[in-house]
């Protein structure tokens, strides 16, 4: 009688478990009604120093045309997509009607952007969604600024009409498994053989790398130990790319391993622009200033989205924006992004004006992360519970925001740069022990 009782009380368990199990989720409107998710993006409430009026005319109306397009076309699937870590394929048209890809390449097919043009307009990007961003710069300002600052002229006609419509994507593969903020001393190797050369090793968090169409590829010429830069097609032969998973922050862009089998690059592919690492710093000046606003308009979507919700959200019989302490933070949040604006476009003027110092890049890109870092965390506190969910923007932006507190230079490393830099002492590596002190 006590096994058969048992059997009845586990099934009836059983049957009580499939009742809740599987339950979809309550539309977010619907479980919380009182404030606006993201997938209706908050009208720009951010410039509060009116930058448009340090733009031209033309610059002004990309940022606006970028803008309206984020919120519109991205904004309603980005959490969706972030949540499932996956690529929205289908929105890639969309982004190339942008007409940004390029940047500032005269010609090709590409839209001769001046670099403050391109710069505003990955932050009106990252602002609605930092993944996106990333996908656009690693393709343009990366891949593609390669080609043209280091491409032969048949590269750059062969190549750019393609990348620069969006029809083919690229990616840019420097950083190794054991070689990172060391990228100098990478260990992948470029062999000659007849009419080309073999490329053996491995490269990690690339970017778009899993689906890419056009790969950059640096490695080590082992004959001059000298690094080069190569164009290889997807599909070569001893190529292969795997996604890395579970990462925390921007979960749409996908990065991977990329190993490399003997994979043979013709002669013609070879870009002849890159002899040494010193010819990627060219391109690297150009996308830490890329990159630098990144901060700046994940930092911006924040405070439009707090802004909003401050007003909308109320508790012990007001709107959470009538708290002094509320205020308090979004001021301080308002403030962080007016300086980070205001840093992000002198560093363009000085880049346009042939000024700008690879110590001035790195240290406009350290402080934007650093600065963005800390208007972000307040956010999340005005947030609350809804903080942590990325169907309220700042949660996601967060998170995005570490991985781009480390890419194109660690805030360490790039503070370095500047060190060496103000005071002509490099100090990357330990020093050498001398003698032993007597103490």
């Amino acid at each position: 009688m006590a096994s058969v009782a048992s059997q009845k009380q586990g099934e009836h368990t059983k049957e009580n478990m499939r009742s809740h199990i599987g339950l979809p989720a309550l539309e977010i409107s619907a479980a919380f009604p009182q404030a606006t998710p993201a997938t209706v993006f908050p009208s720009m409430a951010c410039d509060y120093y009116q930058f448009d009026d340090l733009l031209s005319s033309e610059e002004s109306s990309l940022r606006k045309n970028v803008r309206k397009v984020m919120e519109k076309e991205i904004a309603p699937i980005m959490a969706e997509y972030w949540e499932k870590a996956e690529f929205p394929f289908h929105v890639i048209p969309k982004l190339a009607a942008l007409n940004v890809a390029g940047g500032t390449i005269q010609g090709y097919g590409c839209p001769g952007l001046s670099i403050t043009a391109s710069a505003v307009a990955i932050a009106e990007i990252a602002r609605v969604d930092a993944s996106c961003s990333t996908f656009v710069l690693v393709h343009s300002s990366l891949a593609m600024l390669t080609i043209g600052l280091c491409g032969s002229e048949a590269q750059k006609q062969k190549y750019l009409p393609s990348l620069a419509r969006f029809s083919a994507v690229a990616c840019w593969a420097l950083t190794e498994p054991d070689y990172g903020s060391d990228a100098s001393s990478l260990s992948t190797t470029a062999t000659k053989v007849n009419g080309g050369w073999l490329l053996e090793g491995q490269k990690r968090w690339i970017g778009n790398s899993t689906f890419a169409d056009v790969l950059v590829i640096f490695a080590r010429n082992t004959s001059t130990n000298q690094i080069n830069g190569f164009i290889v097609k997807k599909g070569s032969p001893g190529l292969s790319a795997t996604k890395i998973e579970n990462k925390i922050g921007l979960r749409i862009v996908q990065n991977g391993d990329i190993v490399l089998k003997k994979v043979f690059v013709p002669d013609e592919d070879r870009l002849p622009g890159v002899n040494s690492f010193q010819d990627t710093s060219k391109v690297l000046a150009v996308s830490r200033v890329m990159v630098a606003w990144q901060p700046i308009g994940i930092s911006m979507g924040v405070f439009d989205m707090c802004h909003r919700y401050l007003k909308e959200r109320k508790q012990f019989g007001a709107p959470l924006a009538a708290f002094q302490i509320n205020q308090l933070k979004l001021s301080r949040m308002l403030g962080n992004i007016q300086a980070m604006l205001l840093v992000g476009w002198r560093l363009c003027k000085l880049y346009e004006s042939g000024k700008m110092t690879s110590g001035q890049a790195s240290l406009g890109k350290a402080w934007t992360s650093k600065t963005a870092r800390e208007t972000v965390s307040l956010g999340r506190e005005l947030l609350g519970g809804n903080g942590i969910l990325a169907d309220f923007l700042v949660a996601k932006a967060f998170c995005d925001l570490e991985p781009i507190f480390s890419y194109e230079g660690t805030y360490d490393i790039n503070s370095l740069v500047t060190g060496r830099e103000i005071t002509g002492i490099a100090s990357f590596k330990p020093a050498v022990l001398g003698k032993v002190s007597r103490l």
